[in-house]
């Protein structure tokens, strides 16, 4: 389920004036503060410093900081999910003090002492379309999708069966290089991927003849997505393991699924309300009727009271929307308006000239009538 980002500017605790150097410096605390290496018994320091590096992306980006603080979130131009370390040492290594990013000049040896992280899959990104009755209510849907997955044959690790894979005598199965690198705090030491093994640590002797070495195959399935009721238009969601498998083992990206919210012939939302424009004749405004209006849940009767003026909205509750987070569900608010035919036969003329001479169909307002306005205001409250 999505979850409600923080404010950019919160997350690094700058103002919103902040400049360049600012930002740069209050991201390199943070990032310091939250690596998961200084904090291996926080859970919550590498989402932490995954929010850091998103909120330094857009914020130090003077185009994506622009639709940021415009839009917000929906117009901030950031990845959109959270990287993955690799990603973000190697996109702002620099602020760090080496091209590879390696924090081991902070923390005392980082992942080369701890052995190396889980090699993770690319994401895959799906839009998926839903009517408001889905939206209102949840869905389950099957969905077809085509993402590498494991070779069955290799068992993801690119060797032919049986054999052995090598440690690299390039990085001796650390999968980094490191280098020593002068800084303005001093000499600090940069790790780097191994050009040899790409970090993986191994080297193959014998590719496997399915996958020719890659450990991974294409492969179509269909999957299963349980959808929450109230979701809006452009959430995204995530599934965990529902990416690609990556090459020569490690673990499957997410699936990401981004909610597209089709119109409605009759109904439109508003938030987890439900908005719908009932027209009336003069007869049935005056004399009263009983009628059919469309819901979500199929056709209910409303009653319309005699003397009922134009502008009048009626709440029908329980009859919108379910809230994502489980706090009850909204109303369906039906406006009523009044209406005015545009042309009318002599006949309907001189009927309707008798009646416009008769007091009682002269506007007489009282004091307590209330307009519009308040009358939306009123519904909201």
């Amino acid at each position: 389920m999505a979850t409600v980002k923080r404010d950019y500017y919160e997350v690094l605790g700058i103002a919103k004036n902040a400049e360049g150097d600012v930002i740069k410096s209050a991201y390199r605390k943070m990032a310091i503060k939250y690596h998961p290496d200084k904090n291996p018994d926080d859970p919550t320091a590498e989402d932490k410093f995954k929010e850091a590096a998103e909120a330094y992306e857009i914020l130090s980006d003077g185009d994506k900081r622009a639709r940021y603080d415009r839009f917000g979130h929906q117009g901030g131009g950031g990845s959109g999910h959270a990287q993955n370390m690799e990603d973000i040492f190697s996109q702002f290594g620099d602020i760090f003090g080496g091209g590879g990013g390696g924090f081991e000049g902070f923390f005392g040896g980082g992942r080369g002492q701890g052995g190396r992280r889980v090699k993770k899959g690319s994401n895959l990104r799906i839009k998926l379309k839903l009517d408001l009755e889905e939206v209102a209510n949840g869905v389950e849907k099957k969905i077809k999708v085509k993402r590498y997955v494991a070779c069955q044959p290799c068992s993801g690790t690119g060797a032919k069966n049986g054999t052995e894979l090598k440690t690299c005598a390039t990085c001796q199965g650390t999968g980094q290089t490191k280098r020593v690198v002068n800084t303005m705090l001093g000499q600090m030491v940069s790790a780097s991927t191994c050009p040899t093994c790409h970090g993986e640590g191994k080297t193959i002797s014998t590719n496997c003849d399915v996958c020719k070495g890659e450990g991974r195959q294409l492969h179509e399935e269909v999957i299963p997505i349980n959808i929450p009721a109230g979701v809006a238009n452009d959430m995204q969601l995530s599934m965990s393991g529902k990416g690609n498998f990556p090459e020569r083992g490690g673990v499957p990206g997410d699936l990401l699924i981004q909610i597209e919210e089709e119109p409605h012939e009759f109904l439109k939302r508003d938030g987890n309300n439900i908005m719908f424009e009932q027209y009336i004749s003069f007869m049935d405004a005056a004399l009263g009727a009983n009628l059919e209006v469309p819901t979500i849940e199929g056709k209910v009767k409303i009653k319309v009271d005699p003397g009922t003026q134009p502008g009048k909205i009626l709440r029908l509750r329980g009859k919108g929307i379910k809230d994502l987070n489980g706090y009850g569900r909204g109303d369906q608010l039906i406006h009523l308006n009044v209406w005015t035919p545009k042309n009318v036969s002599s006949q309907e003329r001189e009927i309707l000239e008798k009646l416009r001479e008769s007091d009682n169909f002269t506007p007489h307002p009282g004091k307590n009538e209330k307009g519009f306005f308040e009358k939306v205001k009123e519904y909201f409250q």
